[in-house]
């Protein structure tokens, strides 16, 4: 079974999924990386600077990965279309807006970016997406930093329930 970890860009996703994978002695996989390499997406937003991935298509495609590796930590804001059925938990990072901004603003991102992903964190969209698919979810704020003992507590801790 994989462990997911989504969240709004910017919130911590990366690091938290990385470490975990460390920890658990579990495989890393950057979903950006995939998409780049299998073209998992329909074209490329100019607008947005990013691409338009197919969703059923990336879910597949890491469906796959998980039968072929069941060890594995999948980071991407895309990560919760993979079927609960394939996932032990789907950890949903999430930080202060303040925070978020200034991580997105040190990404360089144009503010048109900046505001998409600040109203994405406030309507909580990977964490909407997450529970509508039925996933076992654990949230972590990344507000602050997360030592490893911490983080072991945290993936130890009862998973929510969906409602």
């Amino acid at each position: 079974m994989a462990i997911l970890v989504t969240g709004t860009p910017g919130t911590g996703k990366s690091v938290i999924a990385k470490r975990l994978a460390k920890l658990l002695n579990y495989t890393y996989l950057d979903v950006n990386k995939i998409i780049r390499k299998n073209k998992i997406y329909d074209n490329y937003d100019k607008k947005r600077r990013c691409y338009v991935v197919d969703e059923k298509k990336l879910a597949k495609t890491l469906v796959g990965f998980i039968k072929n590796n069941n060890k594995i930590v999948i980071d991407s804001h895309l990560s919760h279309f993979v079927p609960p059925r394939y996932v032990e938990y789907c950890i949903v990072t999430k930080c202060s807006l303040k925070k978020l901004k200034n991580r997105l603003e040190k990404r360089n991102y144009h503010a048109a970016k900046v505001r998409e992903n600040l109203d994405s964190e406030i309507f909580d969209t990977c964490l909407v997406e997450a529970r509508d698919l039925k996933h076992r979810i654990k949230i972590i704020d990344t507000t602050k930093k997360i030592s490893d003992k911490e983080l072991r507590k945290i993936i130890k801790e009862k998973i929510i329930k969906n409602g």
